[in-house]
Protein backbone atom coordinates (compact mmCIF):
# COMPACT_ATOMS: atom_id res chain seq x y z
CA UNK A 1 0.00 0.00 0.00
CA UNK A 2 1.55 3.16 -0.76
CA UNK A 3 0.97 5.91 1.40
CA UNK A 4 0.10 9.62 -0.04
CA UNK A 5 -0.11 12.93 2.09
CA UNK A 6 -2.17 15.43 0.93
CA UNK A 7 -1.27 18.87 1.93
CA UNK A 8 -3.82 21.52 1.76
CA UNK A 9 -3.43 25.37 3.51
CA UNK A 10 -6.78 27.25 3.96
CA UNK A 11 -6.38 31.09 5.06
CA UNK A 12 -9.93 32.55 5.63
CA UNK A 13 -11.29 30.49 2.44
CA UNK A 14 -13.15 27.25 4.14
CA UNK A 15 -15.28 27.25 0.80
CA UNK A 16 -13.13 26.96 -1.59
CA UNK A 17 -10.89 24.17 0.71
CA UNK A 18 -14.40 22.22 0.53
CA UNK A 19 -14.95 22.02 -3.19
CA UNK A 20 -10.96 21.22 -3.24
CA UNK A 21 -11.60 18.48 -0.75
CA UNK A 22 -15.08 16.78 -2.12
CA UNK A 23 -12.63 16.72 -5.91
CA UNK A 24 -10.48 14.50 -3.39
CA UNK A 25 -13.12 12.24 -2.13
CA UNK A 26 -13.49 11.28 -5.70
CA UNK A 27 -10.04 10.07 -5.98
CA UNK A 28 -9.66 6.34 -7.30
CA UNK A 29 -7.39 4.59 -4.73
CA UNK A 30 -6.62 0.95 -5.21
CA UNK A 31 -3.58 0.28 -3.91
CA UNK A 32 -3.39 3.49 -1.97
CA UNK A 33 -3.96 5.24 1.45
CA UNK A 34 -4.70 8.96 1.08
CA UNK A 35 -4.72 11.21 3.91
CA UNK A 36 -5.51 14.41 3.70
CA UNK A 37 -4.68 17.38 5.85
CA UNK A 38 -5.85 20.86 6.35
CA UNK A 39 -3.11 23.57 7.32
CA UNK A 40 -5.09 26.42 8.92
CA UNK A 41 -2.61 29.28 8.68
CA UNK A 42 -4.94 31.34 11.73
CA UNK A 43 -8.24 31.82 9.87
CA UNK A 44 -10.11 34.73 11.84
CA UNK A 45 -13.25 33.75 9.93
CA UNK A 46 -15.28 30.41 10.52
CA UNK A 47 -12.78 27.74 8.69
CA UNK A 48 -12.20 25.77 11.79
CA UNK A 49 -15.56 25.21 12.32
CA UNK A 50 -16.82 24.42 8.47
CA UNK A 51 -13.27 22.02 8.30
CA UNK A 52 -14.00 20.30 11.63
CA UNK A 53 -14.84 17.10 10.03
CA UNK A 54 -11.43 16.80 8.70
CA UNK A 55 -8.00 16.50 9.71
CA UNK A 56 -6.54 19.79 10.13
CA UNK A 57 -3.84 21.27 12.20
CA UNK A 58 -3.88 24.82 13.28
CA UNK A 59 -1.15 27.35 12.93
CA UNK A 60 -1.46 30.13 15.44
CA UNK A 61 -0.09 32.57 13.27
CA UNK A 62 -0.34 33.20 9.22
CA UNK A 63 2.84 31.59 8.56
CA UNK A 64 2.74 32.01 4.60
CA UNK A 65 3.03 29.28 1.76
CA UNK A 66 6.50 27.91 2.79
CA UNK A 67 6.32 27.43 5.96
CA UNK A 68 2.39 26.81 6.42
CA UNK A 69 3.03 24.19 3.69
CA UNK A 70 6.09 22.74 6.06
CA UNK A 71 3.63 22.38 8.91
CA UNK A 72 1.92 19.73 7.17
CA UNK A 73 5.04 18.38 4.90
CA UNK A 74 6.27 17.58 8.82
CA UNK A 75 3.40 15.99 9.80
CA UNK A 76 3.64 13.65 6.77
CA UNK A 77 7.25 12.92 7.39
CA UNK A 78 6.33 11.98 10.93
CA UNK A 79 3.69 9.56 9.73
CA UNK A 80 5.32 7.62 7.40
CA UNK A 81 4.48 9.20 4.12
CA UNK A 82 6.43 7.73 0.74
CA UNK A 83 4.90 10.91 -1.38
CA UNK A 84 3.52 14.07 -0.07
CA UNK A 85 1.43 16.02 -2.46
CA UNK A 86 1.26 20.01 -1.87
CA UNK A 87 -2.23 21.28 -3.57
CA UNK A 88 -3.96 24.56 -3.34
CA UNK A 89 -7.30 24.60 -1.90
CA UNK A 90 -8.57 26.86 -4.90
CA UNK A 91 -7.70 23.24 -7.15
CA UNK A 92 -10.32 20.45 -8.17
CA UNK A 93 -8.40 17.23 -9.38
CA UNK A 94 -9.34 14.46 -11.51
CA UNK A 95 -10.29 11.16 -10.23
CA UNK A 96 -7.05 9.48 -11.48
CA UNK A 97 -4.59 12.55 -10.48
CA UNK A 98 -3.24 10.17 -7.87
CA UNK A 99 -3.45 7.06 -9.02
CA UNK A 100 -1.29 8.73 -12.46
CA UNK A 101 1.08 10.48 -10.51
CA UNK A 102 2.10 7.10 -8.46
CA UNK A 103 1.96 5.27 -11.46
CA UNK A 104 5.28 7.78 -12.72
CA UNK A 105 6.83 8.51 -9.61
CA UNK A 106 7.65 4.26 -9.24
CA UNK A 107 8.51 4.08 -12.78
CA UNK A 108 11.07 7.19 -12.35
CA UNK A 109 14.29 6.66 -10.78
CA UNK A 110 15.27 9.46 -8.75
CA UNK A 111 12.38 11.10 -8.66
CA UNK A 112 12.20 14.55 -6.72
CA UNK A 113 9.06 16.09 -7.92
CA UNK A 114 6.29 15.77 -9.96
CA UNK A 115 3.41 18.09 -11.22
CA UNK A 116 0.52 17.64 -13.82
CA UNK A 117 -1.09 19.05 -16.34
CA UNK A 118 -3.02 22.01 -14.82
CA UNK A 119 -5.87 23.82 -16.72
CA UNK A 120 -8.00 26.92 -15.58
CA UNK A 121 -11.16 26.15 -13.96
CA UNK A 122 -13.99 27.16 -16.40
CA UNK A 123 -14.82 30.95 -15.65
CA UNK A 124 -11.12 31.36 -14.63
CA UNK A 125 -9.20 32.29 -17.43
CA UNK A 126 -7.31 35.40 -18.00
CA UNK A 127 -8.67 35.91 -21.50
CA UNK A 128 -12.36 34.54 -21.39
CA UNK A 129 -13.16 36.40 -24.02
CA UNK A 130 -10.75 34.37 -26.25
CA UNK A 131 -11.96 30.79 -26.22
CA UNK A 132 -15.25 28.93 -27.41
CA UNK A 133 -17.63 27.15 -25.11
CA UNK A 134 -15.89 23.64 -26.02
CA UNK A 135 -12.39 25.10 -24.41
CA UNK A 136 -13.64 25.80 -21.56
CA UNK A 137 -11.67 23.74 -19.21
CA UNK A 138 -9.16 22.45 -21.81
CA UNK A 139 -7.05 26.09 -21.65
CA UNK A 140 -3.96 25.38 -20.08
CA UNK A 141 -2.61 27.31 -16.97
CA UNK A 142 0.34 25.31 -16.71
CA UNK A 143 2.35 22.48 -18.74
CA UNK A 144 5.90 22.29 -17.56
CA UNK A 145 7.81 25.64 -16.37
CA UNK A 146 10.72 27.49 -17.89
CA UNK A 147 13.17 29.64 -16.07
CA UNK A 148 14.64 32.30 -17.99
CA UNK A 149 17.71 32.87 -16.03
CA UNK A 150 18.75 35.90 -17.93
CA UNK A 151 16.62 37.80 -16.19
CA UNK A 152 15.40 35.41 -13.56
CA UNK A 153 11.81 34.96 -13.93
CA UNK A 154 9.45 31.45 -14.26
CA UNK A 155 7.34 31.21 -16.57
CA UNK A 156 4.75 28.42 -17.33
CA UNK A 157 4.40 26.69 -20.47
CA UNK A 158 2.09 26.44 -23.12
CA UNK A 159 0.02 29.03 -20.94
CA UNK A 160 -3.48 30.20 -22.45
CA UNK A 161 -3.56 27.69 -24.87
CA UNK A 162 -6.04 25.21 -25.76
CA UNK A 163 -4.74 21.98 -24.84
CA UNK A 164 -4.34 20.49 -28.60
CA UNK A 165 -2.92 16.64 -27.13
CA UNK A 166 0.56 17.57 -28.13
CA UNK A 167 1.99 16.79 -24.79
CA UNK A 168 1.44 12.74 -23.96
CA UNK A 169 4.45 11.72 -21.75
CA UNK A 170 5.69 12.76 -18.62
CA UNK A 171 9.10 14.73 -19.33
CA UNK A 172 11.64 16.73 -17.15
CA UNK A 173 10.84 20.20 -16.42
CA UNK A 174 12.59 23.45 -15.10
CA UNK A 175 10.57 23.60 -12.11
CA UNK A 176 7.15 22.05 -10.35
CA UNK A 177 5.01 24.72 -9.50
CA UNK A 178 3.43 24.65 -5.62
CA UNK A 179 -0.13 24.80 -7.01
CA UNK A 180 0.29 20.96 -7.28
CA UNK A 181 3.32 19.55 -6.74
CA UNK A 182 3.78 15.68 -5.91
CA UNK A 183 6.93 15.04 -4.07
CA UNK A 184 8.76 12.22 -2.65
CA UNK A 185 8.99 12.00 0.61
CA UNK A 186 12.88 10.68 0.80
CA UNK A 187 13.74 13.03 -1.68
CA UNK A 188 12.31 15.75 0.84
CA UNK A 189 14.39 14.20 3.84
CA UNK A 190 17.61 14.85 1.70
CA UNK A 191 17.40 18.33 0.26
CA UNK A 192 14.82 19.80 3.23
CA UNK A 193 11.42 21.28 2.84
CA UNK A 194 10.67 24.64 1.58
CA UNK A 195 12.68 27.55 1.93
CA UNK A 196 10.76 29.68 4.73
CA UNK A 197 12.42 33.15 3.83
CA UNK A 198 10.33 33.59 0.76
CA UNK A 199 6.94 33.26 2.44
CA UNK A 200 5.23 33.00 -0.97
CA UNK A 201 6.43 33.47 -4.11
CA UNK A 202 9.51 31.52 -5.81
CA UNK A 203 9.46 28.83 -2.66
CA UNK A 204 8.75 25.96 -5.33
CA UNK A 205 11.13 26.98 -7.68
CA UNK A 206 13.81 27.04 -5.10
CA UNK A 207 12.62 23.36 -4.09
CA UNK A 208 12.56 22.24 -7.44
CA UNK A 209 16.55 23.44 -7.89
CA UNK A 210 17.35 22.05 -4.75
CA UNK A 211 16.04 18.47 -5.60
CA UNK A 212 17.93 19.07 -9.12
CA UNK A 213 21.01 20.00 -7.63
CA UNK A 214 20.80 16.76 -5.63
CA UNK A 215 20.62 14.45 -9.20
CA UNK A 216 16.45 13.74 -8.10
CA UNK A 217 14.82 14.47 -11.47
CA UNK A 218 11.36 17.84 -11.51
CA UNK A 219 9.17 15.95 -13.87
CA UNK A 220 5.85 17.75 -15.89
CA UNK A 221 3.44 14.64 -16.35
CA UNK A 222 0.90 15.17 -18.26
CA UNK A 223 -1.31 12.24 -17.07
CA UNK A 224 -2.04 13.86 -14.08
CA UNK A 225 -5.18 16.66 -14.45
CA UNK A 226 -6.14 19.10 -11.79
CA UNK A 227 -8.16 22.26 -12.37
CA UNK A 228 -6.92 26.11 -11.48
CA UNK A 229 -9.28 28.55 -9.97
CA UNK A 230 -6.64 31.21 -10.38
CA UNK A 231 -6.96 34.09 -8.06
CA UNK A 232 -7.21 37.43 -9.81
CA UNK A 233 -6.03 39.31 -7.20
CA UNK A 234 -2.87 39.49 -6.37
CA UNK A 235 -2.06 39.77 -9.46
CA UNK A 236 1.01 42.08 -11.46
CA UNK A 237 1.17 45.71 -10.07
CA UNK A 238 -0.92 44.54 -6.51
CA UNK A 239 0.87 45.38 -3.40
CA UNK A 240 1.56 41.94 -2.47
CA UNK A 241 2.65 41.13 -5.84
CA UNK A 242 5.60 44.11 -5.88
CA UNK A 243 6.65 43.26 -2.30
CA UNK A 244 7.30 39.51 -2.43
CA UNK A 245 8.19 38.92 -6.08
CA UNK A 246 11.12 41.73 -6.09
CA UNK A 247 12.24 40.46 -2.65
CA UNK A 248 12.13 36.68 -3.26
CA UNK A 249 13.52 37.39 -6.91
CA UNK A 250 16.47 38.81 -5.57
CA UNK A 251 16.65 36.10 -3.10
CA UNK A 252 16.48 33.05 -5.58
CA UNK A 253 19.01 35.49 -8.06
CA UNK A 254 21.14 35.57 -5.78
CA UNK A 255 21.49 32.24 -4.86
CA UNK A 256 21.10 30.55 -8.17
CA UNK A 257 22.00 32.91 -11.36
CA UNK A 258 25.28 33.08 -12.97
CA UNK A 259 27.65 35.99 -11.79
CA UNK A 260 26.79 38.05 -15.08
CA UNK A 261 23.07 38.25 -14.10
CA UNK A 262 24.06 38.71 -10.54
CA UNK A 263 25.33 42.03 -11.24
CA UNK A 264 22.63 42.89 -13.73
CA UNK A 265 20.10 41.65 -10.84
CA UNK A 266 22.21 44.54 -8.22
CA UNK A 267 22.40 47.07 -10.99
CA UNK A 268 18.28 46.92 -11.12
CA UNK A 269 18.11 46.59 -7.18
CA UNK A 270 19.69 49.97 -7.15
CA UNK A 271 16.93 51.66 -9.82
CA UNK A 272 14.25 50.02 -7.98
CA UNK A 273 15.25 51.49 -5.08
CA UNK A 274 15.54 54.94 -6.28
CA UNK A 275 12.17 54.60 -8.67
CA UNK A 276 10.42 51.54 -7.99
CA UNK A 277 7.04 51.70 -6.60
CA UNK A 278 6.61 51.92 -2.88
CA UNK A 279 5.93 47.92 -1.80
CA UNK A 280 8.75 47.31 -4.70
CA UNK A 281 11.68 49.87 -2.90
CA UNK A 282 10.20 48.24 -0.10
CA UNK A 283 10.63 44.92 -0.58
CA UNK A 284 14.41 45.26 -2.49
CA UNK A 285 15.33 47.25 1.00
CA UNK A 286 14.10 44.12 3.00
CA UNK A 287 16.38 41.94 0.54
CA UNK A 288 19.42 43.99 1.55
CA UNK A 289 18.43 43.93 5.02
CA UNK A 290 18.03 40.46 5.15
CA UNK A 291 14.21 41.21 6.57
CA UNK A 292 12.54 37.61 5.02
CA UNK A 293 9.75 35.72 5.73
CA UNK A 294 6.82 37.54 5.96
CA UNK A 295 8.99 40.83 6.00
CA UNK A 296 7.28 44.46 5.96
CA UNK A 297 4.28 43.77 4.14
CA UNK A 298 1.29 43.89 6.28
CA UNK A 299 2.94 44.99 9.19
Amino acid sequence: MTKVFVIILNWNKPDLTLECLDSLSKLKTQGIEIVTVVVDNNSTDDSLTKLSKFKTIHNSTNLGFAAGNNVGIRYALDHSAEYIMILNNDILVHPDLVSNLVKTAKSTENLGAISPMIYFAKGFEFHKSRYKKADLGKVIWYAGGKVDWKNVYGSARAVDEVDAKKFKRAEETDFSTGACMFVSASAIKKVGMFDERYFMYYEDTDLSIRLKKKGYKVLFDPSGVVWHKVAQSSGIGSELNDYYITRNRMLFGMKYANLRTKFALIRESIKLLLKGRMWQRIGMSDFYFENFGKGSYGN
